[in-house]
């Protein structure tokens, strides 16, 4: 079983900056493609970044400049640095991991973390 635990978070001023980390166990080979996505109410789920396996890192047209993601493989964690915060960035903040080879059925499945509410006040 693979479970994403998230961690960052809450509320923040506009303008202001807020990390969010993301780690993934349990018996895991490999992760094609780390990331997060957001969904704010009425809305729907949408990709912010994300991290494929060979480095190449695709961010929100939204995002690109304000937020930076990184992954360390060898620990299965992401993380997104948030700055420049706007109101419109309020969203519940998902972790994702697609393409993740599991041991020992050799299984390839994708996984959402729980969320982390981001909250940014004007």
């Amino acid at each position: 079983q693979v479970q994403l635990v998230e961690s960052g978070g809450g509320p923040v001023q506009a303008g202001g900056s807020l990390r969010l980390s993301c780690a993934a166990s349990g018996s895991i080979f490999s992760i094609r493609a780390m990331g997060w996505y957001r969904q704010a109410p009425g809305k729907q789920r949408e990709l912010v970044a994300n991290v494929i396996s060979v480095g190449r890192k695709n961010y929100a047209e939204g995002v690109k400049g304000r937020f930076t993601i990184s992954r360390d493989n060898a620990k299965n964690m992401v993380d997104l640095q948030m700055n420049s915060l706007k109101p419109e960035d309020t969203a519940v903040y998902y972790c994702n991991a697609e393409g993740v080879l599991t041991t020992p059925l050799w299984r390839e499945s994708s996984y959402w973390g729980q969320g982390t509410q981001v909250t940014v006040s004007s």
